[in-house]
């Protein structure tokens, strides 16, 4: 038996590893082909039963994961950022949620007459779709930037906020199933309310104290605040039944919005916590849903999920849109992109296992109808997202911008050069002085990890198709390298060569990654950093006939290094070989130019002409 189960359990983190990959290689989101893995692996199959395999843990395993999922979740609900991105985000959260709730119960309740506790929890559940399921289908699809960014920002929004809200139907649901009259089911509900609200401030508090004023040390934070996170859950359901959810929700928002609170490695670290725990959590949520559930819903369930879809969709947006400056042909596009995603599978099981537990009726349709809504959106939308979108006219053109890994003095020097010719550029570095100071220079700019999941969901990378590599951190460079050629191609990638010092390094290095580097003439991180500590800026040039490129070089001695050109038709590209290059009359040359001493400005006859052109 304890061989049995060993395979069976390790059988759940290969099967959680493979949907992984292949989702990534797919680019369609992961949840997709996790729950397939485990109605394969349980109902096809057999080989998964959870019930015989975990017995009494399951139901801990899985509150204990859900837990993690919206403390995350709500790790990223921060007011400021719900401010600063407009009318329609702002409106699309509350009004999105009433709408969808109110028209998933009362179609739960009336077509597939399931009771009103399951209905209303099926309501609030349907509200949430989330960066997990939101973040690949806009970088396969690539809609126009207002619309990717209220996509985006309403996936991240909308997380946490439709998670509380099934929290606090749930919690108002069972409160009123232990009250006898209205009284004691309303002191039930206030009492969970009120620990969750305020043990997890407090908590919140604590832990961001301990983050900020250093209480632990640096490779606890993260070990830490998850031990403490699940301490506290399970505090808190001793205080006041099933109030833990509420509580670890209210945890993450207070912690997000503390200053100078160091959440990002936290939300790093979910990454791998998610590939081992949250994906295995999937496999096994899956791996209890049964067919014969599905099939009892009948033609009710595909009715029910066409009223989210077709009404409740193009309803919220519609409304709220009122006063915004979103078009037709925008809002039909919005109102069909809206997948549901990781946390809407996770509480619907458990949500689920605990109405059975407690004898509702119908509680055993929930699963199966929160899974097929999220299979459905998912599979539909993610296949029809590119057509509709170039049917629609608002696909955005091709990505000709630069994601930039490095915000040294080097980096952000050509950041405002591009940046002045329009073009859309994005800083990375883990170097907090570095971003601190892109941000001072008005760059866009993302700390920590371009290659992460975070990176992936909160980083907006509207309009790149290129990734630059102006780091000296060798290691990084390298993995954002395979990250980007599979994300951009192989040949929008470009690098600097690494020096002649790390010749063994460098001979050492995948040739699909040597291929990458050379730009620039071939100068080294070094060179380049050796060069402006002398002086040398970048500018900008236009050429004529009255100033050719012969012109350019001989009055920079031969000594200007030209970084970018940019023809006729605004192409714009980086330049690997001077040797070679041969920039027509009209382009523009993007360059590092050494300081010239005054009087030989005063004398150079060509200057003024050129001073006109730069920037």
């Amino acid at each position: 038996m304890a061989a049995s189960t060993a395979l069976i359990l390790a059988g759940i983190g290969i099967s959680s590893l493979l949907c992984q990959w292949f989702a990534w290689r797919v680019r369609m989101p992961a949840i997709l082909f996790l729950l397939a893995g485990g109605i394969i692996a349980g109902p096809v199959l057999g080989f998964l039963q959870p019930a015989e395999v975990f017995g009494d843990l399951l139901f801990p395993v899985i509150s204990l994961a859900v837990a993690i999922i919206l403390f995350e979740g709500s790790l990223t609900l921060r007011y400021d950022e719900i401010k600063g991105h407009g009318k329609m985000v702002r409106n699309l959260v509350p009004v999105g949620s009433i709408v969808t709730c109110a028209i998933g119960t009362l179609a739960a309740r009336w077509i597939l007459e399931v009771s009103w506790e399951v209905a209303l929890l099926f309501g609030a559940i349907s509200v949430v779709t989330g960066p997990t399921v939101i973040a690949p289908l806009l970088r396969a699809v690539r809609p126009t930037a207002k619309l990717s960014n209220i996509l985006r920002w309403e996936g991240i929004i909308i997380d946490p906020v439709g998670a509380l809200l099934a929290v606090l139907v749930f919690e108002g649901i069972l409160s009123w199933g232990q009250g006898n009259v209205f009284g004691h089911s309303l002191y039930i509900f206030g009492k969970t309310l009120v620990v969750g609200f305020i043990i997890g401030a407090i908590a919140g508090y604590l832990n961001g104290q301990a983050l900020r004023k250093h209480w632990l040390p640096q490779y606890l934070h993260n070990a830490g605040t998850l031990t403490f996170m699940l301490g506290v859950y399970a505090i808190s359901n001793e205080m006041a039944h099933e109030s833990g959810l509420l509580t670890v929700t209210v945890m993450g928002i207070w912690m997000a919005n503390m200053k100078r609170v160091p959440i990002d490695s936290i939300l790093e670290f979910k990454e791998s916590l998610s590939v081992l725990l949250i994906s295995a959590l999937f496999i096994i949520l899956a791996a209890r849903v049964e067919f014969s559930a599905i099939l009892d819903l009948g033609w009710g369930l595909v009715a029910v999920l066409a009223c989210l879809m077709f009404i409740a969709r193009p309803i919220s947006i519609f409304l709220s849109s009122i006063g915004t400056s979103l078009n037709l042909r925008e809002k039909l596009y919005l109102s069909w992109i809206a997948p549901r995603g990781i946390v809407a599978a996770a509480v619907s099981a458990l949500f689920a296992f605990q109405l059975e537990r407690l004898g509702y009726d119908g509680a055993e349709t929930l699963v199966p109808l929160v899974f097929m809504l999220i299979i459905t959106t998912v599979t539909l939308q993610s296949l029809t997202a590119r057509p509709i979108a170039k049917l629609l006219g608002v696909k955005e053109p091709p990505a000709h911008g630069f994601l930039i890994l490095g915000a040294n003095p080097i980096a952000r020097l050509i950041g405002q050069a591009l940046k002045k010719h329009e073009v859309p550029i994005m800083l990375s570095d883990t170097n907090w002085e570095n971003v601190r100071q892109s941000r001072m220079e008005n760059l866009p700019v993302y700390f920590g990890n371009p290659a992460s999941e975070h990176a992936a969901t909160h980083m907006d990378l509207t309009g790149i198709g290129n990734l630059l590599i102006l780091s000296p951190y060798k290691q990084m460079n390298s993995l954002a390298t395979y990250h980007f050629m599979d994300w951009f191609g192989d040949t929008s990638v470009f690098g600097l060569t690494e020096g002649d010092q790390d010749q063994k390094a460098r001979l050492q290095t995948a040739g699909k990654v040597q291929r990458t580097r050379g730009i620039f003439d071939g100068v080294s991180y070094a060179k380049l950093a050796s060069l402006v500590s002398q002086g040398y800026n970048v500018k900008t040039t236009q050429l004529s006939e009255e100033f050719s490129y012969q012109q350019f070089l001989e009055q920079y001695q031969q000594q200007a290094l030209v970084l970018f050109t940019i023809d006729s038709k605004e192409h714009i590209y980086p330049v690997k070989d001077m040797e070679s290059l041969e920039p027509e009359d009209d382009w523009v040359l993007i360059s590092l130019v050494p300081p010239q001493p005054q009087k030989d400005r005063d004398a150079n006859g060509n200057q003024g002409s050129e001073d006109k052109a730069e920037d």
